[in-house]
This record gives C-alpha cells, structure tokens and sequence, in this order.
C-alpha cells in the first residue's frame, strides 16, 4: 500500500508518496506559495493540486502537516472571508498584550493553554480582525488552521458547513491556537469567544490516529498535524530527545510525557501527533539570517558557509543579534538586528559570515536553554532543516550548543511525518509503524566557545526595550 504525506509550509506545498510499511519514498513533488504574512487559503490548495498531480491519486491514504497558527475565517457557508494571516504576521502583538491582562495574566494563561500567547498565536489574529475589520469579524462563524482547511477540502468539500463532512483537527495543531488545553485534550471555546467578540464554531477534535475522511477517490484521511509535530513524527523523536530546525523560523522542541506550562511565556506548551506533548520554542528568525547577510555579501549560502569557516570563532569580535523580522522568542515584535563590535580591522566578509551563522546558533542554544527550564536537559542535539545543510552550521553547532550534535540525512521529514500518521491511521494499530530514518546520519563534535555566547547574551540583554 502506498501513503502520501503533504507538508504545507510558509513557502511550499511538498507531497511525498511512501511505502505505507517502512516510508520509502517512491514519489515526490513540490509546488510554491506566495511569500508574504498573509495568504489566500486557494493559494494552498492549487499549490497542494499541483504539486499532489499523479501523487495522491496512487495513494491509499493521505495524511496533511501544514504551519502552525494559521487564521483561517469562514463565514456560515464555509467560504473563506479574508486572506489568512500566517504565524509570521507580527501585527497582533498589541493584542497579545491586552488578552494575556484580560484573561488572568501570564500564569493564567499558561496553566490553562500551556502557553503564554505571542503575535503568532491563532487567537491573537481573532482579536486583531474584531478590532481592525469588524465586519469580517462579525460574519466569521467557524476559524481553522491551514491543516484542517486543506484536509477538509481534500474530501471533496466546495462550500457548506452543513455538509456531511464536518471539519476536524487534532491535538498538536489545536495547542498552538491559544484556545485550546493540552492537558485536558479540550477546546476552551470562551478564550476565542472573548478574543473574536462572539462564540466561533471550532472543528471537531480527531483521535491520532483516526481517519477522519475520506477523498472522493476512497482515499482514507488521517487527522493531520502541524508541521513541527509532522517533522517530531517523521524523525521518529523519543521522549527527552531534543531536536532544533533551521528553516523559515527556527524551532526547538522535545517529545515529553508531561505537559508543559511555562509562565515566561519562552516555552509553548504544545501537544504532539501522538497523544504525548511536545513543549517547543520557536524563533521568528531563522534561515533567513543565513540568506539576507549572503545577499549583503554578494554571495549565496554555500558561499556564506565557506567564509564563516574561514574566520576564527568570535568573528573577530563581531556579534550580531539577528531579530531581522521582530521576533518572538524573546517576545519583542518590534526588534530590529544589531551589529555590535565592529572596527577598522574586523569588518571583513569572513567575519561578518561568521557573526552570522554565530547569530542564528546563539538565538536557538537560547530555546534550547529555555527547554532546559521546564526539566528536559539535551545531552545531544538533532539537527535538520533546510539551515542544517550548510556545512558552517553543523561544524560550529556543537560549539555553541556546547554537546554533540547528530544530522540526519536531509529530507522532508514534515511531510515523511504526516505520511507516517497516514499509514499508522490505516493500520488501525496502537502505535505508528516503524520506518526507518533515510540514509545515514552525520556526527559534529567540538569544543565549547563560551565567548561566543557570552557576547550574545551581553548584546541581547543590552538591547531590551529598544524598538525599531
């Protein structure tokens, strides 16, 4: 039997077709999305029918993984409202602010969300949409993530809520929306109620491993997932495993058998793909930095890797805080990039690419240091990601992070994952099948450079409270 697994992420739709036994590939195709923080959902579905041509037709079931936090507003007949405002959209940070005080404070929100809401969070968006387009606000009667949206259309659905299909998510993309428990598996309705300005209809919650449809070809529709949880179920990731990704934002995360609820607001307390939970920090700058300071340099990311291998550690007093975009952990929306240290004899290529990729490891041992506070100690880092293949940050990784750090053979591991959650849902076993990791995985070791993150963590804390 053959298993397709859909990864709809900021920038592309990829379909993977795999043996539904042990994961092999046998067919794979991607198609791209309009860049920008905010989107048309169809963008995604002639994205997902394009590149799923000749793919999802051969599959027996299909599983999706798209980014977290998405806003997808419909009104009652299921018609999308307005353009959806993606996890990247920064303008909802006023009001972060305003619901964490309304609704009880950091701890309040934490004990019952298991996370402190940032401008990423889905039910940030819903207020931001009550007060700056009313009317759109006051015609949406059921809000979706990205995931649900295209599982729902995948069964064939073009319009009606009242349809035999009823929409449905699970429990990992749920716990990024700010409404939603972790530790009681539950919508809490009255969060997005008091955020929108009026009771939302919210899709049914699916079972792990449930088919929770089906296509109009008889494909089987697994309860799909966010992308981080997609990428934790492709690798396989154990409990205490602690895994970073460098790609659009750069995240750090960790399967636990507990739920997390961290008042600091670092530490998103969400639920993983499997019934267990998987406490993550996520950074709004990521690979990005890599691409933006190779653009300043006239070069491309190969190019950057090979200068910053060919400066000293510390970039010879160099040191860049790479909030390019805002960012979000720490949570400062309106942060710009800092370069600090700079000097007649320092200023060179090398250098700066070096301050860079120092940058962007400094940012995520941060959120590794973060996940360290909730009790999981990372004793060796899992690295992917399309930020993991530049040879720069695999050799300096581990001197940052300051433990051994494993990359695995590059692949599409969010889209193996909901692949993966496709054939465990057609199984109909307790567990998902095992598959084994594509290809072999490559061993980094080096010695601490603590200056490195000294001066980081200097830069960093002195610049608190600036703006843009």
């Amino acid at each position: 039997m053959l298993v397709a697994g859909v990864d709809s992420s900021t920038q592309s739709t990829k379909v993977l077709l795999c043996q539904a036994q042990n994961g092999a590939v046998v067919g794979q195709a991607s198609a791209p999305h309009p860049d920008g923080t905010e989107c048309d959902p169809e963008r995604w579905w002639e994205a997902l029918t394009a590149a799923g041509r000749g793919l999802l037709d051969r599959a027996d079931a299909i599983g999706v993984a798209a980014q977290q936090h998405g806003m997808v507003v419909l009104d009652e007949t299921g018609r999308v409202i307005r353009p959806a405002l993606l996890w990247n959209d920064m303008r909802s940070a006023p009001q972060a602010a305003a619901l964490i005080a309304e609704l009880g404070g950091p701890a309040e929100w934490a004990g019952q969300t298991g996370s402190v809401p940032t401008a990423s969070f889905t039910v940030t968006k819903l207020r931001w949409l009550a007060e700056h387009e009313p009317a759109s606000a006051e015609r949406t009667a059921h809000v979706l993530l990205p995931h649900d949206w295209l599982t729902w259309r995948l069964t064939g659905w073009d319009g009606g809520v009242g349809g035999s299909v009823e929409p449905t998510t699970d429990r990992g993309d749920a716990s990024g929306t700010g409404y939603f428990s972790p530790a009681l598996s539950t919508w809490l309705p009255e969060f997005a109620a008091v955020a929108l300005g009026h009771p939302v209809g919210l899709p049914r919650l699916a079972a792990p491993a449930e088919i929770v449809g089906r296509t109009p070809g008889g494909a089987a529709l697994s309860a799909g997932t966010g992308d981080n949880m997609g990428a934790a179920l492709g690798l396989g990731v154990g409990l205490g495993e602690v895994v970073v990704s460098i790609g659009t934002s750069g995240t750090a995360y960790a399967v636990a058998a507990e739920p997390a609820a961290d008042e600091s607001g670092l530490v998103a307390g969400f639920a993983d793909a499997t019934g267990r939970f998987l406490p993550l920090v996520a950074t709004v700058n990521a690979a990005r930095i890599l691409t933006v300071t190779a653009r300043m340099l006239g070069t491309d990311t190969e190019g950057l890797s090979r200068l910053a291998l060919a400066a000293p550690a510390g970039a010879g007093g160099l040191t860049l805080l790479p909030y390019l975009d805002g960012e979000r952990s720490p949570n400062r929306p309106d942060a710009t990039g800092v370069l600090r240290g700079m000097t007649s004899t320092n200023t060179t290529p090398e250098n700066l690419a070096r301050a860079a990729v120092e940058a962007l490891l400094c940012s995520l041992a941060d959120a590794i240091d973060n996940l360290a506070d909730t009790g999981i100690t990372a004793q060796q880092v899992i690295l992917i990601g399309g930020g993991a293949r530049s040879e720069a940050v695999r050799r300096i990784a581990p001197a940052v992070f300051g433990v051994p750090v494993t990359v695995p053979q590059p692949a599409e591991y969010v889209a193996l994952g909901a692949a993966r959650q496709a054939a465990w849902a057609l199984s109909g076993a307790t567990s998902p099948p095992d598959w084994p990791l594509p290809g072999s995985s490559a061993e980094y070791i080096a010695e601490p450079v603590p200056l490195v993150r000294e001066r980081y963590a200097a830069l960093r804390d002195a610049t608190t409270g600036w703006g843009s």
